[in-house]
């Protein structure tokens, strides 16, 4: 049996040279767009959710397959290293390297749901979120369930075996595999689902599968071995390599597919992932049960083992105190005493008896306990959410809280459920020890699965060594204390790499040196993740966390924000915007590299700044709340500098005529159009943006015509009156050209409200008002908020002081009002009057087949996308939304201006829409530029929809 020597599993890079000739031998076959290595994006790409930062030689986008294979052909040439990045969200700097980092982007996406939802078959590029979307209406889901599933990708879930809440042991990407496709190290490529590619397989690696067959005799030759690896996987465990499978499986090749869950990409790439999907009912009850101590929280969890729980969270007394103010937390938190704990509870049925009956049988139990209050189960959904905020809450809010400039380490421990309580007390004194006193501790109790999290400064002298040992006590403490695992869930990476021996012990440990010796004899796979000879590889190449800006001091380099940003498949993400001020900022601050500065600030105005759609999703995604959008405008107004505030108080003073302006200029676009016709069109106006330098704005056939107003009959007076303000897109902007809408969406919404027995007015000198939102996007907050302030003023004088409801007919506008407001005024988005107020009052006919939703990046920070998806629902008969499809990317202009940030947003749009889908509905006039455009089919405001299909309700 081949054996490598200490020196293969160094994390030592390969030389300059080396790389240089890897990549010219990757660049000659790989397009230019997919070979990365400017200054800024390299450094972007060196984070990732964890403590270190390690800048890559190049950040690698293959497209397929084969763009794999020329990589790992390179690597093998040169004795470069190559690490594979799905999400980046991991935690112990696995998807981090200073060689070859290959990005897996929306290139591999796509889910293929098998057997009625029995089985799902996922690109590794995947968020988990969106698979279990998909799954949701068969009742089905995947089985890992980690927190970060709402931005974690499959490849990455399933290279480190990331459980979960409910997850446990059983569910996990091991338990439910069903088929995968890889490539190993030298290029060869199994599909397991394909009896061929096993045939084939079989053949062409007879060597390798011999090997693992051997390594398996051997392992079970050894009674004791086999024990102790059947013991270690009794509890959850991601330390080291899955030698389970050799004791689990008789076939090399299952063998093989389950060596590669948890690998970390160390033994092959997984291109595509097949699963067993789980039940996910529908009926769910839950209770925050409060203890006046830890080990009574634990006793209690030991004997909720043998009951019918799904969760089961634990949450120390610090845990509690770090939410227990926030807003919608439980009230008789704040009260609880010094040393209370509480468990987070929560059983699942397929139907309303079932539940009742496992609620009866937990309460029962609990009520043997010791506790501070008895335990009371609620079915209400909005009750258990903040419940469940309480428990995800705490590692975010301790984030928040912490000073500036520390760093956050969240590590994860597992031990046997019956020494969950000395465990957790233990850890609580090692934590005082060693001056960690602030630290929380929270977890998977039902599992013995321990979180904690440190907020270090290591700035400050001896922080690192100070690390260090606590890290050789921890060790200490949980293997030779409780023969537990150093980790549970968040893979072995870099921070546990040294310890991986001493967990395991010497022969287990020589035997994954064996297993990754058959897998990638050369070593190109992950250096230095999981197997490192550096004792001492976890407390090297820290990251600095220099402050940088108020507004994203408190990021946490999470990663949570990305998958809702529109710009994350052309420049940068939120988490890269601020990484890359951080470095920036610091470099201006200690004057070194001068060169590097300059290059990554001029690098940054494009990437970070002008590119961002500054929707402010990314603080809804965030666990600290930071908004990086909000940054980007105030960066955005720096570069202004005195001209920008003129001119847009120039543009707010006469903004009627520029309006006026903006729709003859749409109306002659319109007329040239019908004149010349779209082949013709797309040509003259794509080469005259092209010789403008991309100054001209993009023309698409989508291109609205010129607006108008339609006017609202006079009010009779006897009814109900409702202010209705047409923002100045809607009163810019008509139809496309070919729409067969022909009306302004003002004639609509008059339309549906005299439907529903309403007067209508506008308010006066309509025609100059704005929200302010054109100027907020640019930066220019002062003339935003006094177009804001005179709108205001105008919307108080026609609801007559406040007594009429006012009604926005687009999202962004409503936004800005509902959130700068000083009147008492009730203002409404559009799509919350009609369904509150309007829908009641109609009778309504489906008339439409299946209607694509896009729910504005304005609509979801107002809460309002579920009353978006009702009035849909009433008109179609069936409503989709696609998968992965956040804000559109228009943002203001930049739909006209900066095309590529719309057409990276909406890439995946079309073809997620079923053929079927004939038209979109949304509620922002320039969104629905875009989604026509790149949707090919019409998108149009909901009140298009909804007027189709209503007629006035028979009255009283």
């Amino acid at each position: 049996m081949q054996d490598l020597s200490p020196e293969a599993f160094s994390a030592a890079p390969a030389s300059a040279a080396a790389l240089d000739a890897c990549l010219a031998q990757i660049a000659a076959v790989l397009p230019p767009e997919a070979v990365i290595t400017d200054p800024l994006r390299t450094l972007v790409y060196g984070t990732d959710a964890s403590l270190y930062r390690l800048i890559p030689r190049a950040v690698l986008r293959p497209r397929h397959e084969a763009d794999v294979s020329v990589i790992l052909a390179a690597a093998r040439a040169h004795g470069a290293g190559v690490t594979f990045r799905a999400a980046g969200t991991s935690l112990s700097g696995q998807a981090i390297t200073d060689q070859l980092l290959v990005q897996i982007g929306p290139a591999w996406g796509g889910a293929k749901v098998e057997d009625g939802g029995a089985r799902v078959s996922v690109g590794p590029a995947m968020i988990g979120a969106q698979v279990n979307a998909i799954l949701a209406p068969l009742g089905r889901r995947i089985g890992p369930d980690p927190a970060s599933l709402d931005s974690a990708q499959v490849g990455g879930i399933a290279a480190n075996n990331a459980s979960g809440m409910c997850c446990g042991t059983a569910q996990n990407s091991y338990r439910t595999l069903a088929a995968l496709r890889v490539m190993l190290a030298d290029g060869g490529v199994l599909d397991t689902a394909d009896p061929a590619s096993r045939a084939a397989f079989a053949e062409s690696h007879a060597a390798l599968l011999e090997g693992l067959a051997a390594l398996r005799a051997e392992v079970l030759a050894d009674d004791a071995l086999a024990a102790r690896i059947r013991r270690k996987f009794a509890i959850k465990n991601t330390c080291g390599y899955s030698l389970n499978a050799l004791v689990d499986f008789d076939d090399p090749i299952d063998i093989l597919q389950h060596l590669m869950i948890g690998s970390e990409g160390t033994l092959g790439f997984m291109s595509r992932i097949t699963y067993h999907t789980v039940a996910d009912p529908r009926f769910k009850a839950a209770a925050l049960a409060l203890f006046p101590d830890i080990r009574a929280a634990c006793e209690a969890t030991i004997a909720l083992k043998t009951q019918p729980v799904d969760a089961v969270e634990l949450m120390d007394r610090l845990s509690l105190r770090a939410v227990e103010n926030q807003p919608g937390m439980p009230e008789n938190l704040a009260a609880l005493p010094e040393g209370a704990a509480a468990l987070l509870i929560e059983t699942r049925a397929a139907d309303a008896a079932a539940l009742a009956a496992r609620v009866a049988a937990v309460s029962e139990t609990l009520a043997d306990m010791r506790m501070i209050e008895p335990a009371a189960f609620t079915e209400d959904p909005q009750a258990i959410k903040q419940y469940w905020a309480v428990r995800k809450g705490a590692f975010p809010s301790v984030g928040a809280m912490r000073a500036t400039g520390t760093a956050v380490i969240i590590e994860d421990v597992a031990v046997p459920i019956e020494r969950l309580a000395d465990a957790t007390l233990e850890l609580r004194a090692l934590f005082s020890r060693h001056g960690y006193d602030d630290a929380i501790v929270f977890g998977h109790a039902l599992e013995g699965n321990l979180h904690f999290v440190l907020t270090p400064d290591f700035a400050k002298a001896g922080a690192i060594e100070a690390y260090a040992a606590f890290m050789d006590d921890l060790a200490k403490l949980i293997v030779e204390g409780h023969d537990g695992s150093l980790k549970a869930e968040h893979g072995t990476g870099r921070n546990m790499a040294p310890f991986v021996e001493m967990e395991w012990g010497a022969q287990a440990y020589a035997l994954m040196r064996r297993l990754k010796a058959l897998f990638d004899p050369l070593g190109v796979l992950n250096p230095g993740v999981i197997l490192n000879d550096d004792p001492q590889v976890h407390i090297r190449d820290i990251k600095a966390i220099p402050a940088a800006d108020p507004h994203v001091d408190p990021c946490i380099e999470c990663g949570f924000c990305e998958p809702v940003c529109p710009s994350r498949n052309y420049t940068l993400t939120p988490r890269q915007r601020i990484v890359g001020l951080r470095a920036i900022e610091a470099l201006r601050r200690s004057g070194d590299n001068p060169e590097r500065l300059r290059a990554l600030e001029s690098a940054y105005q494009h990437q970070a700044i002008d590119s961002c759609a500054i929707d402010s999703l990314c603080a809804k995604a965030c666990p600290v709340g930071v908004d990086t959008g909000r940054m980007m405008k105030t960066l955005r107004a720096r570069r202004w500098g005195k001209t920008g505030p003129r001119v847009a108080a120039w543009v707010g003073r006469n903004f009627a005529a520029v309006t006026w302006a903006t729709r003859q200029g749409l109306g002659a676009t319109d007329l040239l159009h019908r004149l010349i016709g779209t082949r013709a069109m797309s040509a003259l106006t794509g080469g005259a943006r092209k010789l403008s330098g991309g100054r001209i704005p993009l023309w698409t056939p989508a291109m609205p015509g010129a607006g108008r107003v339609a006017q609202p009959p006079a009010p009779s007076g006897d009814r109900p009156r409702v202010v209705y303000f047409p923002s100045c897109a809607s009163r810019a902007m008509g139809p496309a050209r070919g729409d067969a809408e022909r009306d302004p969406l003002s004639a609509k919404v008059i339309s549906l409200l005299g439907k529903a027995g309403y007067d209508v007015v506008y308010p006066p000198q309509l025609g100059q008002l704005c929200c302010g939102q054109p100027f907020e996007s640019q930066g220019l907050m002062d003339e935003a908020d006094r177009k804001g302030a005179e709108l205001e003023a105008m919307l108080w004088r026609a609801s007559r002081e406040g007594r009429d409801p006012v009604v926005f007919d687009t999202s962004p506008c409503a936004f800005r009002a509902l959130t700068g407001r000083k009147a008492e005024m009730t203002l409404y988005d559009l799509p919350d009057f009609l369904h509150d107020h309007v829908m009641p009052k109609l009778k309504l006919t489906k008339r439409a087949g299946t209607v694509a939703l896009h729910q504005t990046c304005s609509t979801l920070k107002l809460g309002g996308q579920d009353k978006l998806a009702a009035l849909a629902g009433a008109c179609a008969e069936r409503a989709v939304r696609p998968a992965g499809i956040n804000c559109c990317g228009w943002s203001g202009d930049k739909g006209f201006t900066l095309p590529a940030l719309n057409a990276s947003a909406l890439a995946t749009l079309k073809d997620s829409l079923p053929e079927e889908c004939v038209e979109g509905v949304s509620s922002s006039r320039t969104c629905e530029i875009g989604l026509s455009h790149h949707g090919g089919r019409p998108y149009r405001s909901i009140a298009y929809l909804l007027d189709r299909c209503a007629e006035p309700a028979p009255r009283p």
